[in-house]
């Protein structure tokens, strides 16, 4: 369980002090090649809980004709990515706590926000993508496949209690071991894809 305060004030300050252990420093390999086939024009994408928002650069050099929303609690970190980002008019930078956000998006690509906050809040999590997700939407991305021994953040999980949590919020998902991560994870990631249905 969480036992700090994981509030704007904790976010900006491991910023401010580049104590950023999951900043990989490039675009995740798994996201790129989802986004590959994903990341259509007319998509409107929102990456929560962003980071250096390395997946966007990507975007930017890749695809075109996609709307997207980044949302982060480090007010720092979000005026870099603003003024990074403000030549592109269709790349929008928001301060926000991220269950305070409103709209809804085609595309949801989660990276390390989901193992970011306390896991008392991973149904509220759930219960916020599900609203957020257009009707045809998805959610997808990676999560840890193992528990961590230190106290979080990163918190960690396992793909069965995943697979009870999705159960409650929605029908159609898709989760299994990811072969290809990065080397300082390998063997401890699981890629998952959420698809918004009626429950």
């Amino acid at each position: 369980m969480a036992n700090q305060n994981l509030d704007s004030t904790y976010w900006n300050s491991r910023y401010i002090e580049e104590n950023t252990p999951w900043d990989i420093g490039y675009p995740s390999p798994a996201l790129v090649n989802y986004l590959h086939s994903h990341a259509k024009p007319g998509t409107k994408i929102l990456i929560p809980g962003a980071g250096n928002a390395y997946e966007a650069s990507w975007l930017i050099e890749n695809k075109q004709g996609f709307e997207l929303t980044i949302v982060d609690l480090s007010i720092d970190l979000v005026e870099k990515l603003q003024r990074k980002f403000e030549q592109f008019p269709n790349i929008k930078v928001i301060c926000l706590d991220f269950f305070e956000l409103e709209g809804t998006y085609d595309l949801i690509l989660e990276q390390t926000f989901f193992c970011a906050i306390d896991p008392a809040l991973r149904n509220n999590y759930l219960a916020k993508m599900k609203s957020l997700l257009s009707p045809k939407g998805k959610l997808a991305g990676l999560l840890f496949n193992v528990e961590f021994v230190k106290a979080g953040p990163p918190f960690g999980g396992n793909s069965k209690e995943y697979i009870t949590s999705f159960n409650q919020y929605f029908t159609e998902y898709f989760i299994d071991y990811y072969p290809d991560s990065i080397p300082q994870r390998s063997g401890n990631e699981i890629f998952f894809e959420i698809s918004q249905a009626e429950k």
